[in-house]
Order: structure tokens, then C-alpha cells, then sequence
């Protein structure tokens, strides 16, 4: 069955709406019009003038095919979403709406459902309270997903709910960071992919794990996370990774969203390292524009692991135009003192020259050089070095002598199973790695 195409206009007091326009198609609509009244700042009544007002007023009235949905470029004020859809008498959605809406669309686990709903009760409170204040005024507003409830109750409403909502994703929490301890006693190191949405990471997931998380190349089609073990791709290179895909960043986003997503975002915070992904094929000028929203937003959650740039689909560049790219990164200093990589993961590029940064700057390593008998216990004791940690060199002279890099967690383990064996350790040392800041 196909779904009726849905309509729509946007109200911009600035030129730049391809991004909006994005968003509007990724729920579905088609843009069929856009009104444009530049303005430093917006009217405080209607958002833009009440002469143009009254023009996009003539044209909904008259519009074929019809309307359905006006949108804002902008963040609303309750009062100005209440009288400019009076006015209109069609449904007007500003920015953050219609990406909460996208975000409704997309939830497709309890964890995200729970936390979108949130997203959407703090939005609606503060539309709740004026539409409360318009009733009270003799004002009979509509209420915006209030159904049976009187305004008040409804409002009462959203306050137990954002309650109840909240010590749900608290337990979320707990029982995640329950299983990010024993991940990390296990010898796991943990690494999130992070960065604008619709960038490449759930491609570069594929890519890295051999997994089949959904791509789509429209905004926000990840919101939950999905982790990963990359042992395909690191197995006896590498300590044992686990790699998360998170949702990703988008420029003003309200502090509420971000808190709302807090659980989510923990991932991302507490990781050993974090790749941030950039989307490469865009104007350089607006690849470091999304760079620099990405950075900003991992300095707000509060990351200090290492950051790793990975500038995605260079396949769709020329070698002229990926020279430009990165000199324009570099010479904007957008990068700062990050490791800055061209990749791509749609066709493989540079992957091994990321995994093995990546590597490199994993934190706690040790190295332990073990001298093991010649045993089948021994030989089985080596196949589980290479599951938990990287073996740099193997030598099969006078028994087996082993040099492995692994997690600082696990280290005693090792040693002791070595022991065990009638082994013995040569060699221990502290692996040291750049902390790029």
C-alpha cells in the first residue's frame, strides 16, 4: 500500500533551509514552497511579519495540492507556534518538532522509545502552560496530544510521566553499566563511533564488525545503540574491541534533547576512544562546519578519550578535491591535535590504516613477553592469547616464547595462567600512547 504524499512549506528568516528541507523529507514531505523574510531576529508574535503572515495565509487558502504541515527554520516560542498556527489554521511544526518527530519514526527499541517520549513531554510542557494561560484568557485553543484531557489534567500528566520515564532509563542505565564493567574486567576495550548525523557511521559499523546495522541515507536512521565485536577485523592485532554505533549530532540541538538521550550518550562519554565520522563529500567549508558542531558536542558530554577523525566517503572526491579538503581542515585548524583520516566505507579505503590508530592509542596496554613449555595446554593457553590480546611475535624455539600486548584488567589472569603452565614471564612493561587533547 502506498502512502499518500504528504505536503508542506517552510518560514525561513534566514537562506539556509537545506538542511531543514532534509529533515522534512526524511518524515516524508515535499516541499512545495518556501517563504523567506530575512530578519536579524524573529517577531516576537508570529515569528516573522504579520504582512507575511497574511501572504502564506492567501496561499494556504488557495494551495493545490494542500498543505499539510507548515515549517519553521527556527526554534518557536509557545506563544508564537499558538498564534501563528491560529492564524494559518494548519499544523505548523518548528525545527526541534519535527526532529523529535523523526525521532518518533525511527525509535525502534524500548530504550529509544522511552527516551524520545521524554524528549517530547519537555517539549510539550512548556506548549501545555500557554495553552493553560489561553484558556484561562477565554482563549479555546486546540491541545496538541492531549485527546480526552482538559489542558490541566494534561499537564499533570506530563509531570508523572517524565517521572516515571526517567527512573526507567535510570535502571537502562544501571544495567548497561553493570555490563560496561564486566566488559572491561573481560579485557574489552570499549570505542564509540560519534559525529553529524547521516555522516557514514552504521556504514562504517559494517564495515568494522562484518554486522548489518540498517543504513539509510536520510537524517537520524540510527537513534539506538548497537555494539559490536570487531574480532574479524583484530583478532590476535589487536586487544579485543567492542565497537558502539550511537546516534548522531545536529546543530542546535536544545540541551533538554541531549539530557534526554543521556543514557544513550554515556556510551560515547565512557569509551576508551572515540572515531568521529565526517561526511567528506560535502563543501569543505560545511564538512568543517559539522566537524566543529560534533567536536563541540563531545565537549559538552564531557569526552576526554582520545578522538579519531575519520573523514568518510573520500570515494566520491577526486584526489584533487580530497587534497583540498584536508589542507582546507588543516588550515582552519579544524582538526586541532586530533589523528585527521581519510576513509571510506562504502568501498573499504584506508580501514586497516584506521584500525591501527585506533589501536595505537588504546589506553592501560601491557606488554608481557611469556616463555611457555612445549605443551598442547600451552598451545591452547596461545589460541586464547590471540582471542584476548594482540600477539606481536611468536618463536617455537626452546618452547614457545610469546610477546602479546593486552588490557592492564586481564594482565594478572594472564600471568597467572602462565604460571600454571610452568611458564614464566621475561618481560613486563606499561605500553604508553600520545593523549591527543
Amino acid at each position: 500500500m502506498t502512502t499518500p504524499q504528504k505536503h508542506a512549506i517552510i518560514i525561513s528568516i534566514t537562506e539556509n533551509i537545506r538542511e531543514l528541507a532534509e529533515l522534512a523529507d526524511t518524515l516524508g514531505y515535499c516541499i512545495q514552497k518556501t517563504f523567506l523574510q530575512i530578519r536579524k531576529t524573529p517577531d516576537a508574535n508570529f515569528y516573522i511579519g504579520s504582512g507575511k503572515v497574511e501572504e502564506i495565509h492567501d496561499y494556504l487558502a488557495d494551495a493545490d495540492p494542500k498543505i499539510d504541515l507548515v515549517i519553521v527554520n527556527g526554534e518557536l516560542k509557545p506563544s508564537q507556534w499558538f498564534t501563528l498556527e491560529k492564524k494559518l489554521e494548519v499544523e505548523v511544526y518548528d525545527r526541534v518538532r519535527l526532529i523529535l518527530a523523526i525521532f518518533a519514526e525511527h525509535a525502534d527499541r524500548q530504550e529509544a522509545h522511552l527516551q524520545v517520549r521524554l524528549a517530547q513531554l519537555q517539549y510539550e510542557r512548556p506548549h501545555v502552560r500557554e495553552l493553560i494561560h489561553r484558556s484561562k484568557a477565554g482563549e479555546h485553543p486546540g491541545l496538541m496530544a492531549g485527546g480526552e484531557y482538559q489542558v490541566d489534567d494534561y499537564y499533570e500528566m506530563i509531570k508523572r510521566q517524565v517521572k516515571k520515564i526517567k527512573e526507567e532509563l535510570d535502571h537502562i542505565r544501571q544495567t548497561r553499566e553493570l555490563q560496561r564493567q564486566t566488559r572491561h574486567r573481560s579485557g574489552f576495550y570499549a570505542v564509540s563511533l560519534a559525529g553529524y548525523t547521516n555522516a557514514g557511521k552504521s556504514s562504517l559499523m559494517n564495515v568494522l564488525s562484518a554486522g548489518s546495522v540498517k543504513v539509510e541515507e536520510r537524517l537520524f536512521s540510527t537513534l539506538s545503540t548497537t555494539t559490536r565485536n570487531i574480532k574479524e577485523q583484530t583478532e590476535g592485532k589487536s586487544p579485543p574491541i567492542l565497537l558502539t554505533d550511537t546516534v548522531g549530532f545536529i546543530e542546535n540541538l536544545p540541551s533538554w534533547i541531549v539530557d534526554a538521550f543521556h543514557s544513550t550518550l554515556e556510551e560515547i562519554e565512557l569509551a576508551d576512544i572515540v572515531v568521529v565520522v565526517v561526511d567528506g563529500s560535502e563543501d569543505p567549508a560545511m564538512v568543517a562546519k559539522k566537524l566543529q558542531v560534533s567536536l563541540a558536542e563531545l565537549r559538552e558530554i564531557g569526552v576526554e578519550a582520545p578522538l579519531v577523525i575519520a573523514v568518510n566517503k573520500i570515494d566520491l572526491l577526486s584526489s584533487k578535491d580530497l587534497e583540498r579538503l584536508m589542507a582546507y581542515l588543516h588550515d582552519h585548524e579544524t582538526c586541532g591535535s586530533h589523528v585527521c583520516l581519510p576513509i571510506s566505507a562504502k568501498e573499504r579505503m584506508h580501514i586497516d590504516i584506521l584500525l591501527e590508530t585506533i589501536t595505537s592509542l588504546l589506553p592501560h596496554q601491557v606488554e608481557l613477553v611469556m616463555q611457555l613449555p612445549a605443551s598442547k595446554a600451552a598451545n591452547a593457553f596461545l589460541s586464547e592469547l590471540y582471542r584476548k590480546a594482540k600477539v606481536t611475535s611468536v618463536s617455537y624455539e626452546n618452547g614457545i616464547l610469546v610477546r602479546v600486548t593486552c588490557h592492564d584488567a586481564i594482565k594478572g589472569r594472564l600471568i597467572a595462567q602462565c604460571h600454571r603452565l610452568q611458564g614464566s614471564v621475561i618481560e613486563e612493561k606499561a605500553k604508553t600512547f600520545i593523549h591527543q587533547a
